[in-house]
């Protein structure tokens, strides 16, 4: 990590915000309007309905009706997130893009901050930064930067895969234009895990950095959250990473990835917490099978690295962790890891 002070934008920049909306035409004015507010950076929207049952076609033509920088696209067919995200990304032509659903919003300033950064930094491609959580009115949120961070790209994907996690909301995430044509897209084969794997493949060819301060973003949580309605479910999301490793590490030109011992550091970690969710579901009365699944996933996981499994300490640890006694040393490491992900983005 490389700390930095923060600076004002060099010169002026477009970023083009694309907001994807399903049924979401309650929220769409509150995210549209997040972006307009945006000072120092020219901003245009494109906004997509995904073919909506509700309102949410009308709400969004009222507000280009309002103004000429927010763009319509309505679908007369559902055709799905990944590919949603995919046809807005590529339509806009801003310097910068940014992916914001209708539902969350930034906040003020947020655009600049992450533009000037990219601005004195030309080998970063992406710039992310904490997403506050709110579930009405959004919260008022601390507007200064107490510093950047930059990392060289596959430093950070090292790091990332190690732990197989993404410390990254994609509401705080803005990518240079550049950047996402390298990528080109959202991967349909995790749905899921989309934006994770984008990150990755980003930081394989690009260097990252992050804006630290109380937000960049807000992410709002409601009972119709995607991720926890038709995504729900931790053995989902580790599936989706499993796959997802094997994408990286057999599609990126090779010159680009971190050693294959990093692939099977992340299959580690993905058995690790396979188990520790074994153990504690085994603790559910309901019985639910949840725990069988999880030990089937990790033996099946197991199974793709090279023969040396887990470290037995490691699985005894993780045992104690989640043991009753343990609770107290977990609840204590996971608050620390929290801190760190808070504070600097790891």
């Amino acid at each position: 990590m490389r700390f930095h002070r923060p600076a004002a934008p060099a010169e002026r920049a477009t970023v083009s915000v694309v907001i994807p909306c399903y049924r979401y035409g309650n929220y769409l004015p509150t995210a549209v309007a997040s972006v307009l507010e945006q000072a120092d950076v020219d901003v245009d929207v494109l906004v997509i309905d995904d073919a909506s049952d509700d309102d949410s076609a009308q709400v969004a033509r009222d507000l280009a009706a309002q103004d000429v920088r927010v763009r319509v696209v309505v679908h007369t067919a559902n055709a799905g997130h990944i590919a949603t995200y995919n046809e807005g990304l590529n339509q806009v032509k801003g310097d910068y893009v940014v992916l914001l659903s209708a539902d969350d919003a930034l906040v003020p300033g947020s655009l600049a901050r992450a533009v000037a950064l990219m601005q004195r930094h030309p080998r970063v491609g992406l710039v992310y930064g904490h997403c506050a959580y709110f579930t009405d009115e959004p919260p008022r949120a601390d507007r200064a930067a107490r510093s950047w961070t930059t990392w060289p790209g596959r430093q950070w994907l090292t790091w990332m895969c190690s732990r197989s996690t993404n410390p990254v909301y994609t509401p705080g995430v803005v990518m240079r234009r550049t950047a996402w044509d390298d990528v080109g897209r959202y991967d349909a084969r995790v749905p899921h895990a989309g934006d994770m794997l984008l990150w990755y493949q980003t930081a394989a060819r690009w260097d990252v950095g992050r804006v630290n301060n109380e937000a960049q973003a807000l992410y709002r949580v409601h009972g119709t959250n995607m991720h926890l309605t038709q995504y729900a479910g931790m053995l989902r999301d580790m599936q989706e990473q499993r796959t997802l490793l094997g994408i990286l590490f057999e599609e990126t030109p090779p010159a680009h990835l971190p050693p294959a011992r990093v692939r099977e550091s992340a299959l580690r970690s993905i058995v690790r917490r396979a188990n520790r969710l074994a153990i504690a579901e085994s603790r559910d009365p309901s019985g639910d099978g949840s725990a069988e699944a999880f030990r089937r996933f990790s033996a099946e996981t197991t199974t793709l690295l090279d023969g040396r499994g887990v470290n037995p300490a490691l699985v005894a640890w993780d045992a104690w962790l989640e043991s009753r006694w343990g609770g107290l040393a977990r609840r204590a490491v996971r608050h620390v890891w929290w801190q760190l992900w808070r504070r600097y983005g790891v």
